[in-house]
């Protein structure tokens, strides 16, 4: 114990022989000190009893502050410095990524007629415009974007098709003419690159989901008003639905909980489709007159997923004072995104690199348009060459 380090055990040595005269001269002498003697014993005493008090006070501080310092030294044993990863082959490294994985994918979106601010920004009659807030949602997951321009001659649209590694097709109003045209042909070359062996996703958003309906069934009929605009909603579950291999299988299992609970999904339109058995339905919505409808498809045979709401709008549009921009919506939004860039990461087009930098929406620029306070915030206008 700390006190046994600071206690002194001093002894006095005794003698055999009587005392001489001198020795009792000294005795009598030195009684004349005693109380001298006395005091400076005390004294020690009490300077030793001090130094005992002091460290029973400071021992344990010392010993926390000594615990720490070899901690510390402990963790930064495991700290490896450049050159001592040659030395040891059972030292950590990095994974090798996934050779079959394409680590640098393109997402093609096709353009929609107009400017997407009903005339506000450009009046020429070629026009065509891409939401910023796709190619935001794209990028945020890792992927570039190539713009799809759906009026372009056929021959340069697909050879940009050749260029990605999947596609979406966004929201909108358009539903016939040219547009519906070359969405059909689109449509059909990527169940072709499918069937073909390469894994070729496709986002079909509002809009997108309408048109492949009508595709699909050849029947304009299955499209039925629904009471859905402007609104955030949350989304429910099929019944004993298995979201492995779904646009929901990588959310976590409380942001899952909180779609069926919580308003993280934006609504924006007022149609929807029964459904055909190309697709599996993964959710379904209420609209304000409590009508249930479809609201997110899964195809059964193909890497298509089709939305009858916005993933993109939570994170990256402001116009309408509904739309969710909590943490779990950015999340929804998140992860929505991230599962087309994983799907694309499989794709099997390795384009030359040269050709995808020429066609990048990095070579267009952006027209802010949300000074109005509704509608888009950016867009993308083509009536041009890029600049």
């Amino acid at each position: 114990m700390p006190s046994n380090f600071l206690s002194d055990s001093a002894s006095t040595p005794t003698s055999n022989h009587p005392p001489s005269d001198s020795s009792v001269t000294a005795a009598s002498s030195s009684s004349d000190s005693s109380s001298d003697a006395l005091s400076l014993t005390s004294s020690s005493s009490s300077v030793a009893s001090r130094l005992s008090e002091m460290w029973n006070y400071l021992w344990i501080p010392f010993m926390i502050s000594l615990s720490k310092e070899l901690s510390l030294a402990k963790a930064q044993s495991g700290i490896f410095l450049p050159g001592e990863f040659e030395a040891d082959s059972s030292s950590p490294r990095c994974t090798e990524p996934e050779p079959r994985l394409n680590y640098r994918p393109v997402i093609g979106i096709l353009s929609h007629p107009g400017d997407g601010a009903s005339g506000r920004l450009s009046n020429a009659t070629n026009a065509s415009y891409i939401a910023a807030s796709y190619v935001k949602f794209v990028e945020s997951a890792g992927a570039r974007v190539i713009p799809l321009i759906y009026n372009e001659p056929p021959d340069i649209l697909f050879q940009k098709l050749n260029l990605v590694n999947g596609v979406l097709f966004t929201g909108g109003w358009c539903k016939s003419g040219r547009y519906r045209e070359v969405v059909e042909k689109i449509f059909k070359k990527i169940l072709e690159k499918n069937d073909a062996g390469d894994h070729f996703p496709l986002y079909a958003i509002c809009l997108g989901f309408e048109l492949i309906s009508v595709i699909l069934t050849k029947d304009r009929s299955i499209l039925e008003p629904f009471n859905a605009a402007d609104m955030a909603s949350s989304l429910q579950f099929t019944k004993d639905l298995n979201i492995e291999g779904t646009v929901f299988q990588r959310f976590p299992p409380d942001l899952l909980k909180k779609l069926s609970t919580d308003c993280l999904a934006m609504q924006n339109h007022r149609e929807n489709q029964y459904l055909s058995s190309f697709f599996k339905i993964l959710t379904t919505c209420k609209d304000e007159d409590d009508k249930v409808y479809v609201s997110t498809l899964q195809g059964r045979n193909y890497p298509v997923t089709a939305f009858q709401w916005h993933p993109e709008k939570n994170a990256f549009e402001w116009g309408y004072p509904t739309i969710p921009h909590s943490e779990d919506a950015i999340q929804v939004t998140q992860h929505v995104a991230n599962y087309l860039v994983s799907e694309a990461r499989k794709s099997l087009n390795r384009p030359p690199t040269q050709k995808v930098l020429d066609n990048l929406i990095y070579n267009y620029k952006t027209t802010y348009c949300g000074r109005a306070g509704r509608g888009y915030d950016e867009v993308y206008i083509f009536t041009r060459s890029p600049m």
